[in-house]
């Protein structure tokens, strides 16, 4: 039975993870703010407190935790909460296992964002960094694992991708207006989704938590992505109503601001290259049957 220290545990990916993790017999230790109970762990990231004895003989930490990105207005003081939320964190929990006699591995958190807005090429892991905030954003994020790296741990960095959940992320608002008859494209639907249902995220870090062989960044895609227009088109169809009404980017910028150029506007074709030659098997690998299984 291995021991998996788990930030971020109360989330959506993380409680899916945490009932994945113990229905397969492993012991999770919750990290939460406050005064902790039975199988949690005391952390306060905003003030660099962690106590590495606290984590003395797990095998693994994954690292979810962080500042929602969508919601608000990216503000000078909300980009930069955004990016202390992940950065710092992460750095506390790097330097905390380092200090460790037995190296546990680190699996942390990062996004598909980290590639920029790279229209229709194909991207995979030695794919470059992109350009703008949430790239930028990636990159720093998954560079506060260095010095959990340099003390020789197995640190994987988990890019994910369009997460498809029915009761939480991005799928259920958009839902909504297509069951309304009022969903369509969004700007000009060019831009390609990489997304992933939740079973196949949660299985694909209990793949990377027990294959060592997967070291450095960890695309956690579908192996199908589509143009949005492909997407909002076969979403409608499931769900039996038109998709006329496209957004334009004017009215998505008004409503978000510059957010919207990144979140919704922009889009990544990537391909979960090192995902797949480790031998990992997708539940949902082509969007149409996914969503028909997620939305019955």
């Amino acid at each position: 039975m291995a021991r998996i220290a788990l930030s971020g545990a109360s989330g959506l990916i993380g409680t899916r993870l945490r009932a994945a993790l113990a229905a397969d017999g492993q012991r999770v230790l919750r990290l939460v703010r406050g005064t902790p109970g039975e199988g949690e762990v005391a952390w306060d990231p905003r003030n660099g407190q962690l106590d590495a004895a606290s984590l003395d003989g797990v095998d693994a930490f994954v690292h979810l935790s962080g500042e929602p990105i969508a919601g608000a207005r990216w503000t000078a003081a909300r980009k930069a909460e955004i990016v202390a939320s992940r950065v710092g964190s992460t750095r506390l929990v790097a330097e905390t296992l380092a200090r460790i006699a037995e190296k546990p591995a680190l699996l942390c958190a990062s996004a598909v964002g980290f590639y920029g807005d790279r229209g229709s090429e194909w991207l995979d892991e030695a794919s470059p960094c992109g350009s703008g905030f949430l790239a930028d954003a990636c990159a720093q994020w998954e560079r506060a694992c260095d010095p959990a790296r340099e003390a020789g741990l197995r640190v994987v960095n988990l890019r994910i991708g369009f997460l498809l959940d029915p009761e939480g992320g991005a799928l259920p608002t958009l839902v909504l207006p297509h069951r309304l008859g009022l969903g369509g494209r969004i700007g000009s639907g060019a831009q390609y989704v990489s997304w992933i249902s939740s079973a196949d995220l949660v299985a694909a870090i209990q793949h990377a938590l027990v294959s060592p062989a997967l070291v450095g960044p960890l695309n956690l895609v579908a192996p199908a992505p589509v143009p949005n227009a492909e997407f909002s088109a076969t979403l409608a169809r499931v769900l039996r109503r038109p998709a006329l009404l496209p957004i334009p980017a004017r009215l998505l910028r008004f409503a978000l601001g510059a957010a919207a150029d990144e979140l919704v506007l922009a889009g990544q074709r990537v391909r979960p290259a090192k995902l797949v030659a480790s031998g990992f098997g997708f539940r949902d690998a082509e969007l149409e049957p996914a969503l028909r299984r997620i939305l019955a």
